[in-house]
């Protein structure tokens, strides 16, 4: 795992710089849609002047240039969401008959998108369990464009040896693109692209912004091929994000070093706490000793974040009960922001899976995501077990 040394003052100073021309701290919010032209005639948008904010803009300029940094890439690029960001990426690498292996336990709207992408386009789609290298091996061919996948699978927190997917599919395919989705850890905890990782994105909207407050995706990369053709995306597919929210997005960053310490602290002791429950069956979080890929994690990522899964004892309403006998935490969708948040994921985030699918992976209609915030961990503690005790009816307990 790389060192991040310096990944507090890149989070602060990268992107934007005070000059004599501009001389504020932080980065402007410039709303123009059009700019003046010093010349007659556009020799390249990828490296030539902003013209018009679809293609770029200062404030974006400034988040994608940090992104980079923090990634460890030459190249950043901003989207008006996490999925946007997510289709700009498929739709750019994408053709009729081109083949996908993905992973079969991740966020349920990019699993939805998959399965429209292979039934509207013709994009066979392989979903595999990418905690078992064996099968990811298996599943790719010749015909294999792009590997998919998230290191910490949501909502069942699973862990993916990235350094071996990453070495396994060059083995079997090297002309195949492996993309993942960083949202989980964030770049203060995984620089996928050091582990040879092509393409690495996040939605924004969580760690990444931290407040709840916009919607923004993030897209960065080393290679000069697949960056010309997300600057091509956001040209042709623009889908990108206002200046106020890069502003945000940006604004967040400054603290993410600070953040993701504490949730992360927090977590922990939440399913240390949670993993001795009575009312409490399964607790799901790499940080304990009882998770299948405890040791992986420490290898490839600096802490387990700050999300936490566990199944109630009992069935769907206890669930239900739980939910909305919380006080302090919100019960809705969404994560990595301040505030802790907690949904259920059958009916939510994977909703639109299908029951024979989650089934299959063990989503189950008593299972909790928890995104532990920033709160004082003693409250948050109470607050799931006045919850947990209101719905198991055990006041005791």
């Amino acid at each position: 795992m790389s060192e991040y040394k310096s990944f507090a003052t890149d989070a602060i100073h990268s992107g934007h710089h005070p000059n004599e021309s501009d001389p504020s701290i932080v980065p402007p919010i410039t709303m123009s849609s059009t700019y003046q032209l010093a010349e007659v005639g556009i020799d390249d948008i990828f490296t030539g002047p902003v013209i018009y904010s679809r293609l770029g803009n200062p404030t974006r300029d400034s988040l994608e240039k940090c992104i980079a940094k923090l990634e460890n890439a030459k190249y950043g690029f901003a989207f008006a969401s996490g999925m946007s960001a997510i289709t700009a990426c498929f739709q750019s690498f994408l053709q009729s008959g081109d083949h996908v292996v993905c992973s079969e336990d991740m966020y349920g709207s990019t699993t939805s998108y998959l399965q429209k992408l292979e039934v509207q386009f013709n994009v066979p789609v392989s979903p595999v369990d990418f905690k078992k290298v064996e099968d990811v091996t298996d599943a790719i061919t010749e015909k294999t464009k792009l590997v998919y996948f998230e290191p910490i699978t949501n909502p069942l927190i699973g862990v993916v040896d990235v350094p071996a997917v990453v070495k396994a599919v060059r083995e079997k395919n090297k002309d195949a693109l492996v993309i993942v989705d960083n949202t989980f850890l964030s770049p203060w905890n995984m620089r996928p692209i050091d582990y040879g990782v092509d393409i690495v994105l996040h939605s924004a909207t969580k760690y990444i912004n931290g407040h709840s407050d916009t919607i923004c995706g993030l897209v960065s990369t080393n290679k000069i091929d697949l960056a010309r053709k997300m600057k091509n995306a956001q040209l042709y597919l623009g889908g990108v994000p206002s200046p106020f929210d890069c502003f945000l997005v940006s604004r967040g960053i400054k603290t993410l070093d600070l953040r993701m310490e504490r949730h992360a602290k927090n977590a922990l002791k939440v399913a240390e706490w949670l993993e001795i429950h009575p009312c409490v069956e399964k607790v799901i979080y790499p940080g304990l000793k009882s998770h299948p890929q405890f040791e992986l994690l420490k290898k490839i990522s600096r802490t387990p974040s700050g999300m936490v899964t566990f199944t109630i004892k009992g069935g769907r309403s206890e669930a239900e009960r739980f939910l909305k006998s919380l006080k302090i935490i919100s019960h809705g969708v969404s994560l990595g922001g301040y505030e802790s948040l907690a949904q259920h994921p059958f009916t939510t985030t994977h909703g639109a899976v299908s029951k024979e699918q989650k089934d299959r992976i063990g989503i189950t209609e008593n299972m909790i995501r928890v995104s532990i915030g920033l709160e004082a961990v003693h409250d948050i503690i109470e607050d799931i077990d006045y919850a947990l005790k209101k719905a198991t009816n055990n006041n005791k307990a």
